[in-house]
């Protein structure tokens, strides 16, 4: 009888626990570092065309109650211009604070998707400041200060509990800029959960 008791409970344990242990995820106060990095306004990811640009960017993350996260970072954007054989940089140096909130994900709690606004501000510099060309010509861009907002559809994959792989489209409108005020921006990255 005893015998017949253990293997039940061994069996019924095997049957609860066989459907597997599902890490927890999105958890109030739970905290993240994520690293991005993509391209601008397109698909060139040869560094050597004169149309190249692509961006770059750290944020810290914490999760709310309801599973949404605030996201706070920063973001350096580059954009080149040809003019007679040089590529002209537009480069953007960015802060954020933003709010993402998590409409979708399966399960298992391995896919997310999220859609995010942020207020974005920061530095643009056309050129390096340098004005005069090598032919004499002046570029009459200024160099200023940028202000705006972007909203950002947002999907993650946990690979493993603490690692995900993110994948995000961002438009940024940012008010300031001499040069252009709308970016689109595709970008891959990581983030790591640090609890």
């Amino acid at each position: 009888m005893k015998r017949l008791i253990f293997i039940l409970l061994t069996l019924t344990l095997c049957l609860v626990l066989s459907g597997g242990a599902y890490a927890q995820r999105y958890l109030h106060g739970q905290k993240g570092i994520q690293v991005t990095a993509g391209t601008v306004n397109g698909f060139v990811l040869d560094t050597d065309n004169e149309n190249f640009a692509f961006h770059a960017g750290i944020a810290f993350s914490t999760y709310t109650q309801n599973g949404n996260r605030w996201v706070f970072g920063g973001e350096y954007l580059e954009k080149r211009y040809p003019y007679k054989g040089l590529s002209l940089p537009q480069s953007q140096f960015t802060a954020q604070a933003g709010y993402y909130l998590k409409f979708l994900s399966d399960g298992n709690k391995t896919l997310f998707f999220s859609l995010g606004v942020s207020l974005l501000a920061g530095y643009e510099t056309v050129n390096w400041n340098e004005k005069r060309l090598f032919d004499g010509a002046t570029i009459r861009n200024k160099d200023g200060f940028l202000y705006g907002g972007a909203i950002t559809l947002e999907m993650e994959v946990y690979l493993t509990d603490w690692i995900a792989l993110i994948a995000n489209v961002r438009e940024r409108l940012l008010s300031g800029s001499s040069v252009g005020k709308f970016n689109t921006q595709l970008g891959l990255g990581f983030k790591f959960i640090i609890y």
